[in-house]
């Protein structure tokens, strides 16, 4: 297996040049690890005299959804306590009688429940907790399930309640004990981090009330309002992590200790499950973008500038780690760079 070095730095590069972002981690490799990897850039332009580097953290942004949501609903539904297809309502008391009580969790992970599209969290409901929460739980559904797929937030932000009215645990604590820890991923965690190890994060959007780029904490403002843990973001993590994990996920042989999650969740997810219906989805994983379904490609990313690639059938991962929310929201410029990589990274 090799890969054109050369071309992915230069890409990357390139995106350092154009002000995509202000620096970038990115990695290749197989079940057997990572083949190459590289940095490019700086941390902070505010402090162009410290590089970006290998070990830096990362806010995972919508990574959450598979580092602690995906991989903990697949840790339950391989230990039998969660049946995918089974109306939540049939089980859940505090959605049973409401209209999210008629969907399925298969229906939540490949966004075909028909939510609502948009969180606003605090616009709907205010800033308690509770009332957040009874809210999400309890909204009604913009259309039938089954009908479309429309991607929402809130189908990542229901499916962490659900994992911790199944476990008992809060999803922090979960992920921890059932994904995290035994696949060495000892950086992964919800924030806010600590202040000495935010000074290793790549900082992310200006905080105009604090008139500084947020550093440790989850730009997600979601994430923020729930206290920095919910199914949505507010991960942290590095590229060991999740080049540990996207290893597993290509061969389960390779963990210290067996995780949560096995192959068979694995295989399930990385299968077209929406039908007919557009676009393609698995569960919480998509069909890469420029790729066809014979090259069973797939992607997730975060906002933030984050995103992975996997491919069982070519037995490759790819990962490309930046932070070009300090620049701007656009998502034009890094959607670019992002197929450019994964064409070099599968070519």
């Amino acid at each position: 297996m090799t890969y054109d070095i050369d071309r992915i730095e230069a890409l990357l590069d390139e995106g350092v040049r154009d002000k995509v972002y202000p620096g970038a981690v990115w990695a290749v490799g197989d079940a057997n690890g990572i083949r190459a990897q590289g940095t490019t850039g700086v941390l902070d332009p505010d402090e162009p005299d410290v590089p970006m580097r290998a070990d830096t953290i990362f806010d995972a942004a919508s990574l959450t959804k598979i580092l602690a949501v995906w991989s903990c609903i697949g840790a339950l539904w391989e230990d039998g306590a969660l049946d995918l297809d089974q109306p939540l309502g049939s089980f859940w008391a505090e959605v049973t009688g409401h209209p999210l009580g008629a969907v399925t969790a298969r229906q939540l992970l490949t966004h075909t429940a028909g939510l609502p599209l948009r969180a606003q969290l605090k616009n709907l409901y205010g800033t308690n907790r509770e009332d957040i929460r009874r809210g999400v739980l309890h909204e009604q559904l913009n259309r039938s399930p089954g009908e479309a797929v429309e991607y929402t937030d809130r189908a990542a932000l229901i499916l962490g309640y659900l994992a911790e009215h199944l476990s008992g645990q809060t999803l922090d604590a979960l992920a921890t004990v059932r994904v995290w820890r035994p696949l060495g991923m000892h950086a992964t965690r919800f924030g806010p981090l600590p202040d000495s190890i935010a000074a290793r994060c790549a900082p992310t959007e200006l905080d105009r009330d604090a008139d500084a780029h947020l550093k440790g904490t989850a730009h997600d403002f979601s994430a923020r309002l729930l206290g920095g843990i919910c199914g949505i973001a507010g991960t942290f993590t590095v590229l060991d992590d999740l080049a540990a994990l996207l290893r597993y996920m290509l061969d389960a042989n390779t963990a210290p200790e067996r995780p949560g999650f096995g192959p068979r969740w694995t295989a399930t997810s990385l299968t077209v499950q929406t039908g007919s219906l557009t676009p393609a989805r698995g569960l919480f994983w998509h069909p890469a973008p420029g790729t066809v379904q014979a090259d069973d490609v797939w992607v997730h990313y975060g906002f933030t500038g984050t995103g992975m690639w996997i491919s069982p059938r070519q037995s490759r991962w790819a990962v490309l780690l930046t932070n070009k929310l300090f620049y701007t929201r656009d998502r034009q410029p890094l959607t670019e760079v992002r197929n450019a990589f994964r064409a070099l990274a599968y070519s």
